[in-house]
């Protein structure tokens, strides 16, 4: 069979998280396409101009969709539960089309209210520009998990290779001046990275890039190995990036720092820079929204 619309993605997900456990959008998208039968041409099927997957797409719309109808929920990054809502339709069997997934947007629960419903106000209704900006939000939130996916995937070497590209893009530099600044992989005394942040090399910007599981913290040792390289180079300012996290004591030591200037980048901070700068993503569409313009109408005539 061909791949599956979106709304007919719902079901299926609903369905998987219903045992009340956390699963990942890899889980989801590969339950979906058993429980639907997809087969394996389809699942291999790309759109001819964006060369995107269109399963891996498509499930993660109906997922955005029924995390905006508040029928799903993630509460850690890259995983998803089923909320109270979700559990209600499932149990009294409600046909998730794409029309009664839309409806609920406005106010983010199923119109059939639950007791706990009752307790609380309901919200008021989305706008249309909002509804497209919180579209625009989760998109950005499955566009920064693929990301990390893929700087997990790069050798260290690589991934330094990026935080260095990443510093070019946001105007450190040029490419001619900081061709080699990654840093050999041996011998490099704590440091990965040097970019000269001026034309003139006056100045520098010492990095250490680490690939961290996303849940995994880089505590304050780490950051203070860090600043004696720093240190030792007779440099004042050091840029640590991780995929990980960084724990509060880490935070803390960093911003203490009188002499040096340690600044501290997390994997979700590196994601969110790496699109605002346009680094490994690309855009592929834009929507302009319009409004009356009202000094032409009032203009005298």
């Amino acid at each position: 069979m061909a791949v599956p619309k979106i709304y007919e993605f719902y079901s299926p997900i609903l369905t998987l998280l219903s045992d009340e456990k956390p699963h990942t959008i890899k889980e989801i998208r590969e339950y979906c396409a058993d429980k639907l039968q997809v087969t394996e041409d389809d699942r291999n099927l790309s759109y001819r101009k964006r060369g995107a997957n269109v399963l891996s797409e498509r499930v993660n719309w109906a997922k955005i969709e029924l995390k905006v109808a508040g029928l799903l929920e993630s509460p850690k990054r890259a995983e998803f539960i089923i909320t109270q809502s979700g559990k209600d339709i499932l149990e009294k069997g409600i046909t998730l089309t794409a029309r009664y997934v839309h409806s609920l947007w406005k106010h983010g629960k199923s119109s059939e209210k639950t007791e706990a419903d009752s307790q609380v106000s309901v919200q008021e209704p989305q706008t249309p520009q909002e509804l497209i900006e919180n579209a625009i939000s989760e998109l950005k939130s499955v566009l920064i998990d693929k990301l990390l996916t893929e700087i997990n995937n790069m050798n260290p070497y690589d991934f330094e290779r990026l935080v260095v590209d990443l510093l070019l893009k946001m105007g450190y530099g040029s490419p001619e001046q900081n061709q080699d600044a990654v840093t050999k992989k041996s011998g490099d005394e704590g440091i990965d990275g040097i970019v000269k942040a001026d034309r003139f090399g006056f100045d520098a910007v010492y990095t250490q890039a680490k690939k961290w599981k996303e849940d995994s913290f880089v505590g304050r040792p780490e950051i203070q190995k860090f600043l004696g390289a720093v240190a030792g180079q007779g440099a004042t300012k050091g840029l640590y990036i991780t995929t990980g996290q960084f724990t509060k004591e880490a935070k803390d030591f960093a911003a203490r720092q009188l002499n040096h200037k340690i600044i501290l980048i997390d994997g979700k901070q590196l994601a969110e820079l790496m699109i605002e700068y346009d680094l490994g993503v690309t855009t592929v569409k834009t929507y302009p929204i319009k409004r009356i313009d009202s000094d032409y109408f009032d203009a005298d005539n």
